[in-house]
């Protein structure tokens, strides 16, 4: 995974359901990851509500080393479609914790 890492935008603003689990899962898990706040970086909210359509977090991206945004861009939600527990590719927002440890797997970073 040195070529990759995953990156997890969240909120400052609240504290959000989600995002508790996926902290528990990454820790129990032992999966490093970087913290985008989009209460604190504009251009990260702004991401985050074109890839989400909604302020969703968390919204997990595989991105390649040192960089912020997904590998690919991931595929488009209909219009108003809630972004929760959708598998797009390199992307995945609001998961149960089962949603993200399937997701992490698929992508090599859990057994």
């Amino acid at each position: 995974m040195a070529e990759q890492q995953l990156v997890m935008y969240t909120r400052s603003a609240f504290v959000c359901p989600y995002v508790k689990i996926a902290e528990r899962v990454l820790k129990k898990h032992g999966v490093n990851y970087i913290e985008v706040d989009i209460d604190q970086d504009e251009d990260a909210r702004q991401r985050v509500l074109h890839w989400t359509g909604f302020l969703s977090v968390p919204t997990l991206v595989i991105a390649p080393q040192h960089e912020v945004l997904p590998i690919e861009e991931p595929e488009p939600l209909d219009n108003g479609q809630s972004p929760r527990g959708i598998d797009r590719g390199y992307m995945l927002t609001e998961p149960s914790g089962k949603q993200l440890e399937t997701w992490l797997q698929k992508h090599g970073f859990i057994d």
